[in-house]
């Protein structure tokens, strides 16, 4: 509602969405997902995009509990998030045994539940919540056994003929006599269904017997209970009022299978769910901006219509049961095509048009990027560095390369003191996973220097807010920042902050420091003859994060860079320095090809060295396809989308042969080429390695965590 009708939206507020995946399945289109009837992509609501289309942030984390009194919602494994109001739809788990309360088998949208509620906590059978959960379970069953469902709801019945419909047998296990689809009627069509599709029904069942998968009623996560919020005693819902205000706790909301109203109560649904949110918007509006107004009340219908469908097992047209009550109608044809549309359209909502009003390659080009894809060109950065050192661009003469890290100064013990500075406008709206991704991004410069990073301070820069906004902001960046330093006993000894003009958002640098436990650090380059090329992990990120603000990336192509940029690179730095590391740079803004251009030495177009500077002495043979890309990225960047940065970036095109030092081995399509001049943040390390050593630290990097690194060439004699 606040991304389609932004005069809804509360003024003046930081509005966070807190989920444990970056997607929120609609349940209704499930069974068909498990038919095979719709794809993943149909049935998945991207959060990130709802949420810059709406302007919220978006922070993915596990809820370990909530301090009402303190207003703080708790996390797994980072700080706490303060809150003003807090709006609880977290879903529901699967319920067993004596926990399961209302309907069996009655659904809702999946929510963001909390810890102790994954699927590791429970024995066989597989609960059907979570739905991310089971979903993966069920896409790796196979084989002839039959399917045992432990239920007899509206879940039971239409997964089981999902599961008929992708050719698997199943088989129900009811505990009692009937099916439990809302009236007699209901239940003798169900009965037809099942019976058709020969799905066997089980009665009177022993709880203790064998089962695959249980659909057995749900209740909400333990940790609402747990947290001291007032619940209900049988399903652990939390009880609210006609407002959707938890009781006695004014400050907080609960909605959809998470919540109950006290005096209206009504079995979790998605009918209710969704039904509930045009009413909690303008609510929690109301508590914040005119809280001396008393809040609307709700008065949710009595009866929800449920639409189960048949999954198309006979394979042609499916058909679907009406549900309204005591009534059923069907099944039909037509009934099914009804909730077919229903359920497209509303998906399409969330689909209706891609964040900042734009998609496509188009998008790209009209949005700048942030991380490193804001860096500055090099042309402009390598004029003003040369005219600052007497120099005048074009006249001949040649900038010395840039080490990724100066040295400081020598200790009393003989190590080598360096320091680097780095920093970006914000790549991703969540302060404390922006901190986590600038600070691993920043500490690289040492790691590429054969360093152990010893201390930083921070530059952060933050939006024109209220002072408990800007108080949160900054905690959650610096806690981000810590939370790569503590694990290396590195200290943050301070830092500086401002406060942005003119709308300008978070925005973080901080300068490094680190010593090196040898004589000399390594060198960026320039190579030598016989070295081997491994780098540490995939690259693709400039377009991953370009396409992920026009709206064209998939989620989970997000979240898999995400996991690969967030995994600290401060390990390698022994491995490579016990394989022989002769060379190394870390890859950034100026994309593989302008930093392997670095390291080569000589003319580099891409860092602003073209000129008549002398030749490098040795070439560089780079194998195309051995080069990693992270999911999704040669896809994108085959469809014309590319960071803001790479434009500039392509002049570095110019060192492969046979107008310079570098030949392209194997097929290299426009994809692959434009991979080399992608910018990189929290890229991976280039190292140079003698070629007798290279297999024996491939192997050490890949059993350090790092699976997709690569030997990706060698280097030749000039």
């Amino acid at each position: 509602m606040w991304a389609m009708q932004p005069a809804l939206r509360p003024e003046r507020t930081l509005i966070t969405l807190v989920s444990r995946h970056s997607t929120a399945l609609y349940s209704g289109m499930v069974p068909g997902l498990v038919a095979g009837l719709y794809n993943r992509e149909a049935c998945a609501i991207d959060l990130r995009r709802l949420c810059a289309w709406a302007g919220v942030t978006f922070v993915r984390a596990e809820i370990t509990g909530v301090r009402a009194q303190e207003r703080e919602l708790l996390l797994a494994g980072r700080p706490a998030l303060r809150f003003d109001r807090l709006s609880l739809d977290v879903g529901a788990v699967t319920a067993v045994g004596e926990r399961a309360s209302g309907a069996e088998g009655a659904r809702a949208p999946s929510g963001a539940g909390g810890a102790g509620d994954s699927p590791e906590a429970w024995d066989l059978p597989m609960p059907v919540k979570p739905l991310e959960s089971f979903l993966a379970w069920s896409e790796a069953r196979g084989g002839d056994a039959p399917l045992r469902i432990r239920g007899g709801g509206a879940a039971a019945v239409e997964l089981a003929l999902a599961f008929r419909a992708r050719g698997l047998p199943a088989r129900l296990l009811l505990r009692g006599r009937d099916l439990r689809l809302g009236s007699s009627a209901a239940n003798r069509a169900g009965e037809r269904l099942l019976a058709e599709a020969g799905i066997p029904v089980e009665r009177s069942v022993s709880p203790d017997a064998p089962a695959d998968l249980a659909c057995t009623g749900s209740r909400a996560p333990t940790w609402l209970a747990a947290s001291g919020l007032p619940v209900d005693p049988g399903s652990g819902r939390v009880l609210t009022e006609a407002s959707l205000a938890v009781l006695g706790q004014p400050a907080l909301f609960a909605a959809g299978d998470c919540g109950q109203i006290a005096a209206a109560p009504r079995p979790p649904s998605g009918v209710w769910a969704v039904r509930a949110a045009p009413l909690l918007a303008r609510n929690l509006r109301r508590s914040l901006e005119q809280p001396q107004r008393p809040l609307e009340a709700w008065r949710p219908q009595a009866r929800a219509l449920q639409l189960l469908g048949d999954g198309g097992w006979r394979g042609r047209d499916s058909r679907a049961l009406a549900l309204w009550g005591p009534l059923a109608l069907g099944p039909s044809s037509w009934l099914w095509r009804w909730k077919h549309r229903i359920d497209r359209q509303f998906m399409a909502r969330f689909q209706a048009r891609a964040p900042m009003g734009a998609s496509g390659s188009d998008a790209a080009d009209a949005i700048a990027c942030r991380g490193c894809g804001a860096k500055l060109a090099a042309s402009p950065l390598a004029g003003a560095l040369a005219r600052l050192a007497g120099e005048e661009p074009g006249a001949g003469g040649v900038s010395p390369a840039a080490e990724d890290a100066a040295l400081v100064t020598t200790t009393a013990d003989g190590e080598p003191l360096l320091q680097s500075v780095d920093g970006f406008p914000a790549l991703v709206d969540d302060p404390w996973l922006n901190g986590r991704l600038t600070a691993l991004h920043a500490c690289s410069d040492l790691w590429a220097s054969g360093a152990r990073v010893s201390s930083a301070q921070a530059l952060v820069t933050v939006p024109e807010a209220a002072p408990a906004v800007q108080e949160e902001l900054l905690l959650q960046t610096l806690a981000g920042v810590r939370s790569v330093l503590d694990p290396l006993g590195a200290r943050l000894i301070g830092g500086h902050t401002l406060e942005a003009r003119d709308g300008a958002g978070l925005v973080l640098g901080l300068t490094v420091n680190g010593l090196v436990p040898t004589d000399q650090p390594w060198p960026k380059g320039p190579l030598q003859p016989g070295d081997v090329l491994l780098l540490t992990r995939p690259i693709g990120s400039g377009v991953l994060f370009a396409a992920a603000m026009a709206g064209a990336a998939r989620p989970e192509w997000v979240d898999a860079a995400l996991e690969v940029m967030q995994r600290s690179q401060a390990p390698l730095v022994a491995l490579l320095s016990a394989h022989g590391c002769r060379a190394c740079t870390d890859i950034t803004g100026f994309g593989l090809l302008g930093h392997l251009g670095e390291m080569l030495g000589g003319p580099n177009p891409v860092a602003g060295r073209a000129g008549s500077g002398p030749a490098p002495a040795a070439q560089v043979e780079l194998a195309a396809t051995a080069i990693p890309a992270l999911a999704g990225a040669l896809e994108l960047l085959a469809q014309g989308l590319a960071s803001s940065l790479a434009p500039a970036n392509a002049a570095a095109l110019a060192l492969l042969e046979p107008e310079g030092p570098i030949r392209l081995v194997g097929p290299a399509n426009a994809a692959r080429r434009a991979l080399l001049v992608d910018p990189q943040t929290c890229g991976p390390l280039l190292a140079a390695l003698p070629q007798q050593q290279a297999p024996a630290a491939l192997a050490a990097v890949r059993d350090a965590g790092f699976a997709e690194a690569a030997v990706i060439g060698r280097v030749l004699a000039g």
